[in-house]
C-alpha cells in the first residue's frame, strides 16, 4: 500500500516543475518575439503626449532595431529630462539618443532681459547750420596802409581789419579784427590845372577762423574835377555805403579817422583848391556794403 505522505510530496514537486516549465516557456516566447520598432515609437509617443510634464512638447520619436531617437522641441529643461526618462523606461529598447532642444522662450526672465530690452535709439544732435551774412550788411573796416590817387594804381591790393563785429540772428559771424583784403578799382592822379583825380576802392575777401572767403561789396569812389570841385559816389550793384571824412596829404597817422555820413557818400579827401590828391591815410575807417550774401560753414564761424 502506497504511503499517503509520499504521494503528497510527489504532487507538490510535480506542480513546481510544471510551473517552472511554463514560466520558462513564456520567457522564451517573449525573448524570441521582441516588440517592433513601430510599437516602441508609438508607445513612447503616446506616453509623452499624455504626461503632464511633456504633453505640450513637440517631440518626434523614431525607433530602429530597438534604438530610439528623440527630436523636436520641449518647453522646459524639466520636460526634456522627462521625455528621455519615458523613452529609457520603454520595454525592448536598445538605447536612447536625445536630440531634443529647449525653446528659447523657456529661459528665465532675468536671462532674457538683456536680449528683449531694446536699447533706446541714440539722440541725434541737430547739425549746426552755416551762417549766412545777407547782402546789404555794412562792413566797417580800418585800413592798414595809406592809399592815394597819385601813388596808388588800379588793381593794387590793400589790407584792412574789421572794426566792428557782425552777428546774424544772435550768432557771431565776423569778429572784430578779422583780416580784410581790398582792391583799388581805379586810381588817377589830379593834374595841376586840368585833369580829373579819382580813387575807387572795394573789398574782395575776409578771413575767418583760418579760412578766407571771397566777398563782393559796393565800390567807394571819389572824383575831383577842376579847382575846388569834387564829387563822391557809391557804385557796385546799387549798394549803399558810408564814407570817410579824410585828411589831406601829410595829415599824419590817424588824420583820416572819420564817421559814417549815410548812403550815397564817398571818399572825401584833398583840398578844395589846388592840386591836392585824394588820400586815404593809414588807420582810416571806411564802410562798405555787401553786394552779395556771404556763407560761412558752421565749423569756420
Amino acid at each position: 500500500m502506497r504511503n499517503p505522505h509520499n504521494s503528497a510530496i510527489s504532487i507538490v514537486l510535480l506542480s513546481v516543475l510544471m510551473g517552472f516549465s511554463i514560466a520558462c516557456s513564456h520567457r522564451s516566447s517573449n525573448d524570441s518575439n521582441p516588440p517592433s520598432d513601430e510599437k516602441i515609437a508609438k508607445d513612447i509617443q503616446d506616453k509623452v503626449a499624455t504626461d503632464p510634464d511633456t504633453k505640450d512638447s513637440e517631440v518626434n520619436v523614431a525607433a530602429k532595431e530597438g534604438k530610439v531617437k528623440l527630436t523636436g522641441k520641449v518647453k522646459t529643461p524639466v520636460a526634456r529630462k522627462k521625455v528621455e526618462q519615458i523613452a529609457n523606461e520603454e520595454p525592448g529598447i536598445a538605447g536612447v539618443e536625445d536630440e531634443t532642444t529647449v525653446e528659447p522662450e523657456a529661459t528665465s526672465g532675468e536671462q532674457m532681459a538683456p536680449v528683449t530690452a531694446a536699447a533706446p535709439p541714440p539722440v541725434e544732435k541737430p547739425k549746426p547750420q552755416p551762417i549766412v551774412v545777407p547782402s546789404g550788411t555794412v562792413l566797417t573796416v580800418r585800413t592798414n596802409q595809406a592809399l592815394n590817387s597819385k601813388t596808388s594804381h588800379t588793381g593794387q591790393t590793400f589790407l584792412a581789419t574789421l572794426a566792428q563785429p557782425i552777428s546774424v540772428k544772435g550768432r557771431p559771424a565776423l569778429p572784430t579784427g578779422a583780416t580784410v583784403s581790398g582792391t583799388v578799382v581805379s586810381a588817377k592822379a589830379k593834374g595841376k590845372i586840368k585833369g580829373e583825380g579819382e580813387l575807387s576802392l572795394a573789398l574782395t575777401s575776409i578771413s575767418v577762423g583760418g579760412h578766407t572767403y571771397a566777398i563782393e561789396t559796393g565800390v567807394l569812389s571819389n572824383t575831383t574835377k577842376g579847382k575846388g570841385k569834387r564829387t563822391a559816389a557809391t557804385t557796385g550793384g546799387g549798394a549803399a555805403a558810408g564814407a570817410l571824412i579824410g585828411g589831406v596829404a601829410g595829415g599824419g597817422k590817424g588824420a583820416g579817422i572819420g564817421a559814417l555820413v549815410g548812403a550815397g557818400a564817398g571818399i572825401v579827401g584833398g583840398a578844395l583848391t589846388g592840386n591836392k590828391q585824394i588820400e586815404v591815410p593809414a588807420e582810416s575807417v571806411l564802410t562798405f556794403t555787401l553786394a552779395a550774401p556771404l556763407t560761412i560753414p558752421p565749423s569756420h564761424g
